[in-house]
């Protein structure tokens, strides 16, 4: 029986059925948990959210709230009892407003707007969901059972910011810090296997599907020991083979929750398999590995190369697809490769690019006209070997100019932070 009540009613014991807000509003990767902690009362309130549905079934109830089934039945009785002229047909009843939460009803598509548009919103999803996934990860290490479906608000949050601009959330979501790493690149890799979901024509069902999968891939992760998942310098075999259990612990972990499709239990368990057999767990080879794991395997492969961890710092993400494409035909299925860059760019947002006039840019955007013709942000001479007044180039504007020359590495030409230029 579910009740809607103010948050200040709000207690321990209470089992939450639906926050009354967006999941932008509330501070929770799923909205129905029975409260056990103090704190979660306090992050609600501290949430600005002003109402709750509490299911007083699965727990505690407060005194002086009314449930749906008594609002109707009193809804019933008070028409019923409505004395009608018996020379006059009756009139249907009027419409009586019921507060009661209602199915989502379907969403048109986001349009696609500029990267400039889409960042801030991007950055938002980019730090609630670093949150969520965080709480996610630590109920697991707590073993709290994982409800796939709690996360569908997160996902399809990802999902509209990855139709409105795909280079956004993935560009912001691959900046993260060595301590952050483990739960940012979930997030990384969910919108990737949104974006190349799409690429690859799959429907909507299939794509929400591949983002859950990407956002729980590493869950098992959970349960590695911190000392190990997070040492600076190169593993023991021993730890090798402790890191190298976490797509089977990850498995057993959704196993037990609820709401798990086939594909997202799949892609946990072979994200790491690779096309000649050298993967693991199972040394699957060719056909023997899914569609969507091989999807899951590019994916993490390319968010974790070009990503800061504790022993190296991250690629420059041209550079990263240039190295992908070498080991392609041992590592990847070529198709999957393909929908990959076709969905994130030959130069991918970030990249360092040299110009025919001998100016560096850093890629800020892509071109719907040519995976070759971005639109960039140069911002450094080669010739005087300064900085100069930075200058926004569509390279794919008729009468253009500038070409992309080669891929550069900004150690070369003492440039630091080079993220502040396309983020700006």
């Amino acid at each position: 029986m579910l009740k809607k009540i103010g948050v200040e009613h709000l207690r321990v014991g209470m089992h939450l059925h639906e926050l009354c807000g967006s999941w932008m509003e509330h501070p929770f990767w799923r909205s129905k948990f029975t409260i056990t902690d103090p704190e979660d009362v306090r992050r609600v309130v501290d949430s600005g959210i002003k109402e709750v549905w509490i299911d007083v079934e699965k727990g505690d109830d407060v005194p002086g709230s009314e449930s749906i089934e008594e609002v109707h039945a009193a809804v019933e009785e008070t028409l019923q009892q409505v004395a009608l002229p018996e020379t006059a047909p009756a009139p249907a009843p009027a419409p009586v407003a019921v507060s009661v939460p209602v199915p989502a009803v379907a969403k048109e598509a986001p349009k696609r707007v500029s990267m400039a548009v889409e960042a801030q919103r991007a950055a938002k999803i980019c730090a609630t969901a670093k949150d969520a996934v965080t709480s996610m990860f630590h109920e697991a290490r707590m073993g709290k059972a994982v409800d796939a479906e709690a996360a569908a608000e997160l996902v399809e949050e990802i999902a509209s910011s990855v139709m409105r601009n795909p280079g956004a959330l993935i560009s912001l979501a691959r900046l993260k810090t060595v301590d952050d790493y483990t739960y940012m690149h979930s997030v990384a890799v969910c919108a990737l296997m949104i974006a190349v979901g799409r690429q690859l024509g799959l429907d909507e069902k299939q794509i929400r599907d591949a983002g859950t999968a990407g956002l729980l891939h590493d869950l098992g992760k959970a349960m590695m020991p911190m000392e190990v998942l997070n040492k600076p310098g190169k593993l023991t075999d021993e730890e090798f083979a402790i890191i190298k259990s976490h797509p089977e612990s990850g498995h057993r972990m959704l196993l037990e929750g609820s709401g798990v499709s086939p594909m997202v239990l799949d892609v946990c368990i072979h994200h790491h398999e690779k096309m000649d057999g050298s993967g693991y767990p199972h040394h699957l080879s060719g056909d023997q590995i899914s569609l969507h794991a091989k999807m899951g395997a590019v994916c993490d492969v390319y968010d974790a190369i070009t990503s800061n961890r504790p022993y190296k710092a991250g690629w420059d993400p041209a550079e990263s697809i240039r190295k992908m494409t070498e080991w392609c035909k041992g590592h990847f299925e070529e198709r999957i490769f393909q929908a990959f860059v076709k969905s994130i760019g030959i130069y991918p947002t970030g990249s360092l690019v040299k110009l025919t006039s001998g100016r560096l840019a850093v890629v800020v955007e892509q071109s719907e006209k040519s995976l070759l013709m971005p639109h960039v942000k140069a911002f450094f001479s080669t010739k005087s070997q300064s900085y100069i007044t930075p200058e926004l180039l569509d390279l794919s504007k008729p009468g253009s100019t500038e070409k992309i020359v080669s891929r550069e590495d900004a150690a070369k030409w003492g440039i630091k932070n080079i993220d502040q230029f396309w983020m700006a």
